[in-house]
């Protein structure tokens, strides 16, 4: 059987609390139906429905890729911090860690874990970014459009920031770290993309597209 030529990278399942609404098995329906090799589900902060996930995918003959969309302490620039990407109250950045193998599972979760019992009570479960020194192995890092550091400080006007950003990133997944574009007809993702591509051809980093997929298809968009 042909396979398509996408595959979903971060996907928000129903245990994305609040955000997600793509129950498990309906996923791995989509896969079989659209012809996916393979799927990746990415939570915000947790992987609750790791093993019913991977479970499900393996019964129906896809390939599940287990990950989260992992929130980092913000670096503030001199400017201090800004709006989140619908204007909110600005929260953590992101990124997406997805295992390779069992260390990379392990890996995630340890921060997971640190990230919940670690943070204050006042703000979201996050991490540093040097809290991933000595915890990255077994993991492929996708940079976190625009919200992710590097793209954030893109989109205020930081270009050094967020090359420095990278460079730790690159440091910290050496061989495992993609710059991530997204295309969600918003003007931010629009706006960072040539610096985007510009930052990964000087760092000699391999591109990735993906999608932020919360619900399956366009019906669901104004429940969601």
């Amino acid at each position: 059987m042909a396979h398509a030529d996408f595959v979903h990278l971060r996907v928000h399942s129903a245990y994305s609390l609040s955000e997600g609404a793509i129950k498990t098995k309906e996923l791995v329906a989509l896969c079989r139906e659209r012809r996916m090799p393979a799927v990746a589900v990415t939570d915000t902060g947790n992987m609750f429905g790791a093993l019913e996930f991977s479970l499900a995918a393996a019964a129906g003959g896809v390939q599940p890729i287990v990950g989260t969309l992992l929130p980092l302490t913000r670096v503030e620039t001199a400017t201090g911090a800004g709006a989140g990407r619908n204007g909110a109250v600005a929260g953590p950045d992101h990124i997406v860690l997805l295992a390779q193998d069992e260390a990379g599972y392990q890996n995630l979760m340890g921060l997971l874990s640190r990230a919940y019992l670690e943070s204050g009570t006042a703000e979201a479960p996050q991490i540093a970014l040097e809290d991933l020194e000595g915890r990255s192995d077994g993991l492929i890092a996708l940079t976190g459009g625009p919200d992710g550091p590097v793209g954030r400080l893109l989109a205020e006007g930081h270009a050094p920031a967020a090359e420095d950003q990278l460079a730790r990133l690159k440091a910290l997944f050496p061989g495992r770290l993609y710059v991530e574009l997204m295309r969600h007809g918003l003007e931010v993702e629009d706006r960072i993309e040539p610096a985007l591509i510009d930052l990964a051809d000087r760092h000699d980093l391999p591109l990735v597209a993906t999608n932020d997929a919360f619900f399956a298809d366009e019906e669901m968009y104004a429940a969601h």
